[in-house]
């Protein structure tokens, strides 16, 4: 008899039933090695079963789990003190998620402007291709239709602008404006990163009407772009506040909205809160992962990789024309928008031991654990250029004579 499946049908996932992992390696039941290189989409910053975060999940397993933030939980004021002291931020709320890090930021920007005196500032304009979450307030946010169809009417105060279009947002902003979100790098809507130029000006443009800024670094945080966030390429254009998560914890449910002291200041008692957000064990792995991330040796090394897997791009564009239209992505949340299709793409790679992921407006995606080896992104790189020359011949199969 066939057995029945009780979970939501919400997920579509492949015929595979993976067993273990390390480093960036997997096995299914069967025992086939896989390649890893999505990290279960930018999360597995150290890879599977590292050491480091095993040992130190181990450790507080054997003392505490949780408490609830109705105490005071171990490891987090520490973990709070060591990330105020690498980013612009001075407060941080733990989260279990980048959608919750989102919501605390979206319901910390409105608050902000109501204690201001200027209750009816809610606006959050935000650009399309964006993701932020599943969440009601993260959807609306993200202004996608495709999330957004059958869930009732769309919230009131959220604006959806052209991606890149600064004109549109010069516009668009007033002193109707509670904040301005965008992803530094987006990486469901296709791999766009936004120039530095363009985040000095988002910056400025807030600054002239009084909107706050609110970087989303869930994906594009957490040292994947080489920097330990990827704003800081931009240098001069730190947000007032920033949700992250995936990385941070390296595969712990680990989320955080970094705020500045100003902006924070009116999240009191009763405002926010969360059960689970920041528990010992989370904690815990949050330090091991941040102990590799804060090493500037670490994140050059990422700056190489990412190098490699970008020239590794290149000549797979020369060697199999017809296929990759343009290389998109920074650091090591990179990939290509394609001409044959991605989905198609991703499927043969996965038939040839090699795990990636796909992306909006036709693109596949990277985004290796950070420790990958040149050698392990020599044999991937081999294997997305033998996929890729597949797909094109498919395609050339089905095309009409």
């Amino acid at each position: 008899m066939e057995r029945r499946n009780h979970i939501f049908p919400t997920y579509a996932p492949p015929a595979i039933q993976f067993e273990r992992g390390e480093g960036i390696r997997l096995w299914d039941r069967d025992g086939r090695e896989y390649f890893d290189f999505i990290s279960g989409i930018s999360v597995n910053t150290l890879g599977h079963a590292h050491p480091d975060l095993v040992k130190a999940l181990e450790n507080q397993a054997q003392k505490l789990w949780h408490l609830s933030n109705m105490f005071d939980v171990p490891g987090q004021s520490e973990l709070a003190d060591r990330y105020c002291e690498l980013t612009f931020a001075d407060r941080v709320f733990f989260a279990n998620s980048g959608a919750e890090a989102v919501e605390c930021a979206l319901k910390t920007a409105r608050r902000y402007h109501f204690e201001k005196g200027d209750a009816d500032r809610i606006e959050i304009i935000g650009f399309d291709g964006a993701f932020h979450g599943r969440t009601y307030a993260t959807i609306n946010a993200a202004g996608n239709p495709n999330y957004l169809k059958g869930f009732g009417p769309a919230l009131p105060g959220y604006t959806k602008l052209p991606f890149g279009d600064m004109d549109a947002l010069k516009s668009t902003l007033s002193k109707k404006t509670a904040a301005v979100i965008i992803e530094p790098v987006q990486g469901e809507g296709g791999l766009r990163p936004v120039s530095s130029e363009n985040l000095r000006l988002i910056r400025k443009l807030c600054d002239e009407v009084g909107a706050l800024l609110i970087y989303d670094e869930v994906q594009c945080g957490a040292g994947r772009t080489g920097k330990l966030f990827a704003h800081e390429w931009a240098e001069t254009a730190a947000p007032d506040l920033m949700a992250t998560a995936k990385g941070v914890g390296g595969g712990f449910p680990l989320g955080m909205c970094f705020a500045t002291e100003e902006v924070a200041q009116f999240m009191l008692p009763g405002t926010h809160g969360t059960t689970y957000g920041g528990n010992a064990l989370a904690v815990a792995v949050g330090h091991a992962v941040l102990d590799h991330l804060s090493k500037p040796e670490f994140l050059d090394n990422v700056k190489v990789i990412a190098d490699q897997i970008r020239a590794g791009f290149e000549t797979i564009q020369k060697e199999v024309p017809g296929t990759i239209e343009e290389i998109r992505g920074k650091g090591l949340l990179i990939g290509a928008k394609l001409i044959v299709p991605n989905i198609a793409v991703r499927n043969a790679t996965r038939d040839l031991g090699l795990l990636i992921g796909v992306a909006g407006d036709n693109v596949v995606r990277l985004a290796p654990a950070l420790n990958v080896t040149s050698e392990e992104v020599s044999e991937a790189m081999s294997r997305l250029k033998k996929a890729l020359q597949e797909v094109k011949e498919a395609e050339a199969e089905k095309a009409p004579a």
